[in-house]
């Protein structure tokens, strides 16, 4: 079988189970999970192949020409590099292992059938992302994610936070799809085509005239689905979905979409020095301020979620000094340590029956209860904190080695201001993001106080898959070695100026975050468990407050606002509570777009209501009325009509003989 007949393979068979799922739905209920588990586990296998035949050489290229439109072709075309294998490989891991780990979450879940068919789809379109050649396919799959996650997203659908966090999201990342489309159709128009092959080559022959247009139209797309600054709002708020289809959104699919365009594209945003300068902001401003804002988080997956913004800020930094392998090679390490810290989250949540931090800090001996998921979620925090010789380490370090290049003029990829920006931006990045994973820790595993609740042990497909991601996001970081075969020959080797800087930042980051918590800690063991705490300095009045606006954490029947063992609140002082909303970006969004339609719709109903409709009624006034008057001379009374009859007989008569008169 050729390589061009199993790549197209890989993104079928997850589609030829989505539709088997959702055809059969619950007449056929033996078979849901065979068919949402094993057509995923076979593109694995087929993805691996897929990658070891092209193995890093010359891009597999094959096309064939949907339907003539008398203008720009469109071509069903696989371009196949060594990016494009290795991120399918990561997307079918990932899918198979959420795949086998919902059969024993979502067991009891009667919408199942519709949930594993929804996965398998969103599969297949990250999967037609990946190996399209041709930008208008490439849509298409981009296009199916942002329904498949709106339906994910809302999967408990009962619940109005689920309602709220699925039409944000669709929202929010078709406001950033609609100049993409406009940037996809200016970009094809001035190379003449949509195959990527052939845009990459109008940009080396300088061929493309509108670039710096073209690459901002591009890059809101990007914001809006890879969740950059100012179109991030949104992922923090999907965390009301299941937890596996977290795992999957931020691991291997949907934010992970767009930066791979970026790096499938790079040629075109580096025709705009502007646009890579742009790009440069908007990864650092995301990188710092998400990291500020999941050190003030108390739900241990939004933590995670405003962690997954920021590790893609490094992504996109990457790019925006100009070195994709060095993007890629964190997406993929990323990927696996990702998805291993949102699937041990759902154990967590699963045995603590919460997802406050909060309540967790107040359970002691939660960490013996779910062993599995404490060993393997220390080892993805290690890794996500960028601690040698996990894999976190290699991939971040590519990130800041290739800042550190531009910056210092060792490369021409990009403008040297972009190369410090990102360089200082990751830096400080990798103090908060040691500070929010120790936090997140010590809080999650480290509690003192009342017995963890008893909800039984977790099925084993929960677990296992937990050590099946385990491995490589302990080892993957050490291919970087022949690794570079797949990433344009890019040296991946750790640089060793950014290697001390970035792990003796974040050393410092945790050791002052774990004496911030021993310090709180001490203080928790001071106020009585029954109590609604805050910090100390707080008066009742305010702690009332905040637990009702926080909608705080509760624990039986007792809220906790402030809860004086968490770290985050000592190290963040007085900007803790901004961090914890977001830095209010969602008020601003309400003040700038919500509010504004909603007076136009409101002015709009007012219009329609008390001027057009009042114009509509007025002309309907005297038909009616004239119809009125015509309904009571309808008696039924034979002698009315007669004398009526005989009344306008007598008037048209006279009327007669006075104008005879008259003549």
């Amino acid at each position: 079988m050729t390589t061009t007949t199993l790549a197209v393979l890989v993104p079928l068979l997850p589609f030829l189970g989505a539709a088997a799922g959702l055809l059969l739905g619950r007449t056929a209920a033996g078979y849901v999970r065979p068919l949402a588990v094993l057509p995923t586990l076979t593109s694995l296998v087929l993805a691996v192949l897929v990658a070891v035949r092209q193995g890093g050489d010359q891009a597999v290229d094959a096309a064939t020409e949907l339907t003539p439109t008398g203008s720009v072709p469109v071509e069903l075309a696989l371009h196949i590099d060594g990016f494009a294998a290795l991120v399918a490989v990561l997307v079918t891991l990932v899918a198979s292992c959420v795949q086998i780990y919902s059969t024993g979450y979502l067991r009891d879940d009667p919408r199942y059938p519709s949930y594993a068919a929804l996965v398998s789809l969103f599969t297949s379109a990250m999967l037609l992302v990946v190996y399209s050649g041709d930008l208008i396919v490439l849509l298409v799959g981009w296009e199916i994610m942002g329904i498949c996650s709106y339906f994910l997203v809302g999967h408990h659908w009962e619940t109005p936070e689920a309602r709220a966090a699925s039409i944000k999201a669709f929202l929010v990342t078709k406001l950033g799809d609609v100049p993409f489309l406009i940037g996809l159709f200016a970009l094809a128009t001035d190379a003449g085509s949509f195959r990527i092959t052939t845009v990459l080559g109008t940009v080396a022959s300088g061929g493309l005239h509108h670039p710096t247009l073209i690459a901002l139209l591009l890059l809101a797309g990007v914001a809006g689905k890879s969740a950059q600054f100012p179109l991030h709002t949104w992922l923090p708020d999907a965390m009301a979905g299941p937890t596996p289809v977290s795992a999957l959104i931020h691991a291997a699919t949907m934010v992970a979409a767009g930066v791979y365009f970026v790096a499938r594209l790079l040629p075109v945003f580096q025709a705009s020095s502007a646009a890579m300068v742009v790009l440069a902001v908007m990864a650092a401003v995301t990188m710092a301020g998400s990291a500020l804002a999941a050190l003030a988080q108390d739900d241990i997956k939004r933590v995670l979620a405003y962690s997954t913004i920021g590790q893609l800020g490094y992504m996109t930094g990457a790019l925006a000094v100009g070195d994709r392998g060095a993007a890629v090679f964190h997406l993929l390490s990323h990927g696996a340590f990702k998805a291993l810290l949102f699937l041990a989250a759902g154990v967590i949540i699963h045995a603590s029956g919460t997802n406050s931090l909060a309540v967790m800090s107040r359970m002691k001996d939660l960490r013996a209860r779910v062993p599995d998921a404490y060993w393997t979620m220390t080892v993805a925090l290690l890794a996500l904190t960028a601690i040698p010789p996990f894999s976190g380490f290699f991939s971040k370090e590519a990130v800041l080695g290739a800042a550190e290049h531009v910056a210092t003029g060792h490369t021409e990829h990009a403008p040297g201001a972009a190369g410090w920006i990102v360089l200082v931006a990751g830096l400080v990045t990798a103090v908060l993001t040691a500070a929010y994973a120790t936090r997140l820790w010590l809080l999650a595993f480290h509690g003192h106080g009342a017995e963890a609740p008893d909800h039984g042990r977790q099925p084993l497909t929960m677990t296992v898959v937990l050590w099946v991601l385990a491995v490589p996001s302990l080892v993957f970081g050490l291919l970087y070695g022949p690794l570079p075969d797949w990433f344009d020959g890019r040296d991946l080797t750790p640089v060793l100026t950014t290697s001390v800087l970035g792990t003796g930042l974040a050393l410092v980051g945790g050791i002052v975050t774990y004496g911030a918590w021993r310090h709180t800690t001490s203080l928790a063991a001071r106020v009585p468990l029954g109590a609604v705490v805050a910090h100390p300095d707080a008066d009742a009045g305010q702690v009332e407050a905040e637990a009702i606006a926080a909608h705080a954490p509760v624990f039986g029947d007792v809220a906790y606002a402030a809860d004086p063992a968490d770290p985050g609140r000592l190290l963040l002082g007085p900007l803790h509570r901004h961090a914890a909303v977001g830095f209010h970006l969602d008020a601003v969004y309400s003040a700038l777009f919500v509010r504004p339609v909603q007076a136009g719709a409101t002015l709009v109903r007012f219009l329609d209501r008390e001027v057009v409709d009042t114009y509509v009624r007025g002309a309907s006034a005297l038909p009616r009325w004239l119809g009125s008057a015509v309904r009571r001379a309808q008696t039924g009374n034979v002698q009315t009509y007669v004398s009526a009859l005989l009344a306008g007989t007598v008037v048209l008569t006279v009327a007669v003989l006075l104008v005879a008169t008259g003549a």
